[in-house]
């Protein structure tokens, strides 16, 4: 057989190789910010569905994953279906992930009695394939368990997010060690900005994009998820230049 007419064997080997890894799925199906800055570091232009990720608490508040939750709760928020979210302690607060743009109603709340539990229901709900995406709340997240997770999220194309959350400021040390996920972000709630009026402003957070598998490393000052499930730039701080400054400059105060 020559080399040309070979081609058109190769070509069809090499979609059903594709196929069975699902990186077409993976390459179509990403969930934008909605903010180019965010977007053009990901492959793809937006988080990628069929996929594990990590979000951590950040700066000195890495025992506290408020702000992380409300991260993970505003991307599955923007995704249709029910949505599994697991823990050892049931302390999520309904109002705080509804302001974020996730019904609560469409939560489906697993209380595990332990890590181990979680971990097993967290690939359980991802290899089930009739949910919108996957939470987890875990503070140790091996490789071998993460390599698991991210193939039952390809297997069926549902989105899982890891929440890293401490229980001590030494359990926060295992972010870092290596994991399969395709991106690990943290968050870090920042002080809003001053309204003119007495009133608290909309929340804002420092995102750090701390690895994006096949992309780069960023960071972001953002105002934080609203009733939908979006980021928004603040006004006076378009690029990530000036939010890196701007939180530079908090941060030392």
């Amino acid at each position: 057989m020559t080399e040309r007419g070979a081609r058109p064997h190769v070509a069809a080997l090499r979609a059903k190789i594709a196929e069975i890894e699902g990186v077409d799925r993976r390459a179509r199906s990403v969930l934008p910010f909605g903010i180019e800055a965010m977007d053009s570091k990901l492959p793809g232009g937006g988080l990628a569905l069929g996929a594990l990720h990590e979000v951590a608490g950040g700066s000195q508040g890495a025992t506290d994953g408020a702000a992380a939750a409300l991260f993970a709760a505003g991307i599955v928020g923007r995704i249709s279906g029910s949505i599994l979210w697991c823990m050892t302690q049931a302390d999520l607060f309904a109002p705080a992930i509804a302001q974020a743009g996730l019904d609560p109603d469409r939560v489906i709340y697993v209380e595990a009695r332990d890590e181990t539990a979680v971990l097993s229901c967290f690939e359980e709900g991802l290899r089930h394939g009739g949910l919108g995406g996957v939470v987890a709340e875990v503070a140790r997240l091996p490789m071998t368990a993460s390599r698991r997770l991210q193939l039952a999220a390809e297997s069926t194309g549902t989105i899982g997010i890891a929440v890293r959350r401490w229980r001590r400021p030494a359990e926060a040390s295992d972010l870092g060690q290596p994991t399969a996920a395709a991106t690990r972000w943290r968050v870090t709630a920042v002080p809003s900005e001053p309204l003119p009026v007495p009133g608290v402003g909309r929340h804002r957070w420092f995102v750090e994009l701390i690895r994006c598998r096949a992309g780069e490393s960023a960071d972001f000052l953002v105002e934080a998820c609203d009733a939908t499930g979006r980021l928004a730039l603040p006004a006076d701080l378009a690029d990530r230049s000036a939010a890196s400054q701007a939180w530079a400059k908090r941060a030392a105060s």
